[in-house]
């Protein structure tokens, strides 16, 4: 409606919504085509969105759930500390501090306001993972970490653009306390060129439909959102369904942290809570509430309808409580790094496993929970310059009512890419030597779940650190609907013929021809295995996924070879 209660013609509301949409994603794409770290351009650990002149969500780009919900906390940081009236047109906040607006120290959000003839248009905001932002440790993911300033360099809102001109001074200072300087400037650059790819859209947008339609439009769309959601929420019957998992450990001997949620349904309102929920640890597994809500938002879009257009209106029914100073809400100064990473794994599968119970149609098996981070540090023997390898690793996706579950992607809240083997070759002094589906990975069922993988990598040259920052090597990812749990990961360094089995959080000193060998957890299957096709169990043995012992226990179908 506009501000004298008249609607907004439709053909413009659907103009106004796609064009916005399509902004988000030119946004992402200039990110990735300019950025400099395989781990941006390769990975496309980054994410992409445009808000309105209060900071509400307008549209987002298809990336990372993991970032998208918890940007809205960074805009909201940003506007709080610079209000409005302070900003004006080639200004940009940059930030990445859990406990202002913030996920991880990697993740680096930048803010640029949107300006149209002195008049606020709205906000660009896009958020990269940077392999090195300084901390203990190479790639700033350390399975070692017990407070956040080990963990990197701390960046509450501040201005790194001013009228189109970066703050030398603050980007020499971020820039001397990573280790890669030149790869975190050139990232930057592409971050900065990204959100001026949405400034110049959106003035061409409103200089179509004019400042006053514009804003009216993307008022509407968001108030849209909120409609179809409240229909769909009130769809589902009313009652409070609970789930219960565990994180493994935090990998400072502290085991079994149970995450647990209450989900109940009152008519178009869902409320979460969280009260159960183990204390902060010691380990670097604990996630802000940015994160929690996050994780909270992926999935009430998943149980309802995902093509809802994603915006502040499809969020406006879902209430979250969560207890201070716990794994789901941490309170400085603990270690985070990981309950971006893990923590918002487990809290995904905790409300899946919640919604299972009311909408199992709708709800996939237990995925391979965890993001299996990997880094890999030291001096290139080719360059002798510093070098921060990080990335995530895929496995299984759960089984559903629809089909199988899918092998090895990444899953929920990362929707990453691997780092292709040519790529990791060239760019650092590493050998990827296997690289593979784990066989019998994915749990039974009448649709089975996704297989995990293996992936070998090798130290060439010199010697280097090593850190992962893994889950699910104890607790297996659960079954749906009388599907049987997926096989949990297992990770090893071999060295000199021999492999020692590592802890799923582990940090240690590799030398030349060290090889790490990560494999990653299959996921659940769905529903009972003796109705599974039986022609569906050969394929799977003909092409390898599964053993022909798996399908005599698993599924009661005797193959006497794996020939057609």
């Amino acid at each position: 409606m506009t501000d004298d209660g008249r609607p907004v013609d439709p053909v413009t509301l659907e103009v106004v919504r796609n064009a916005t949409a399509a902004i988000s994603e030119e946004m992402n794409a200039a990110l990735i085509r300019t950025g400099y770290s395989p781990n941006i351009k390769e990975r496309r650990d980054c994410s992409c969105a445009l808000f309105d002149a209060d900071g509400r969500m307008v549209s987002q780009a298809e990336n990372m759930p993991v970032h998208l919900g918890a940007m809205p906390f960074s805009v909201e940081a940003a506007i709080d500390r610079f209000p409005p009236e302070t900003l004006r047109p080639g200004d940009a906040v940059l930030l990445n501090d859990p406990f202002h607006g913030g996920a991880h120290l990697p993740d680096l959000t930048l803010v640029t306001p949107v300006f149209r003839d002195d008049v606020l248009l709205g906000f660009a905001a896009n958020r990269a993972h940077h392999a090195d932002v300084g901390g203990s440790r190479a790639g700033s993911v350390a399975a070692d970490s017990t407070e956040i300033y080990q963990e990197g360099v701390r960046i509450p809102p501040v201005k790194l653009y001013r009228g189109g001109e970066i703050d030398d001074d603050l980007a020499r200072t971020i820039l001397a306390n990573v280790r890669t300087p030149d790869e975190r400037r050139g990232d930057l650059r592409a971050q900065r060129a990204a959100n001026e790819t949405a400034v110049r859209r959106l003035r061409e947008l409103a200089d179509e439909y004019g400042v006053e339609t514009f804003a009216d439009a993307i008022r509407e769309v968001q108030d849209y959102s909120e409609r179809r959601m409240r229909t769909e929420i009130d769809r589902l019957p009313d009652g409070t369904y609970t789930f219960e998992d565990v994180l493994d450990d935090d990998g400072r001997g502290n085991e079994e942290l149970p995450i647990r949620a209450a989900v109940e349904i009152d008519g178009d309102d869902v409320r979460v809570d969280f009260a159960g929920t183990a204390p902060q640890t010691a380990g670097p597994v604990n996630a802000v509430f940015a994160v929690t809500a996050s994780a909270t938002y992926y999935v009430v879009r998943c149980v309802t309808d995902p093509e809802i257009p994603p915006n502040d209106g499809c969020y406006r029914p879902v209430e979250i409580d969560t207890p201070t100073a716990s794994l789901v809400d941490a309170s400085p100064p603990a270690a985070v790094v990981g309950g971006n990473l893990e923590a918002s794994q487990r809290i995904t599968d905790v409300l899946l496993g919640a919604f299972a119970k009311v909408v199992p149609d709708r709800v996939v098996a237990g995925s391979q929970g965890t993001m299996n981070n990997v880094t890999f540090g030291g001096v290139d023997p080719r360059t002798d310059r510093p070098y921060a390898f990080y990335e995530t690793q895929a496995g299984g996706f759960g089984g559903r009512a629809s089909g199988d579950g899918m092998d090895a992607v990444h899953v929920h809240m990362s929707n990453t890419m691997n780092t292709p083997a040519e790529v990791l070759q060239t760019a650092y002094p590493l050998a990827v030597d296997r690289y593979e589906l784990r066989m019998d990975s994915g749990g039974a069922g009448e649709h089975r779940g996704g297989m995990g993988l293996r992936r070998d990598i090798t130290v060439r040259g010199h010697e280097a650190t090593f850190s992962l920052l893994a889950d699910r090597r104890t607790r297996p990812p659960y079954g749906v609907a009388g599907g049987e749990d997926g096989s949990p990961g297992a990770d090893y360094l071999l060295r000199d013929g021999e492999a020692r089995r590592l802890p799923q959080k582990t940090t240690l000193d590799l030398s030349d021809g060290d090889t790490v060998s990560v494999r990653t957890p299959g996921a659940g299957g769905y529903g009972d295995p003796e109705e599974r096709d039986p022609e569906a169990v050969r394929r799977d043995v003909q092409s390898g996924k599964i053993s022909l012992e798996s399908a005599i226990e698993d599924y009661g179908v005797e193959l006497d070879d794996r020939s057609p």
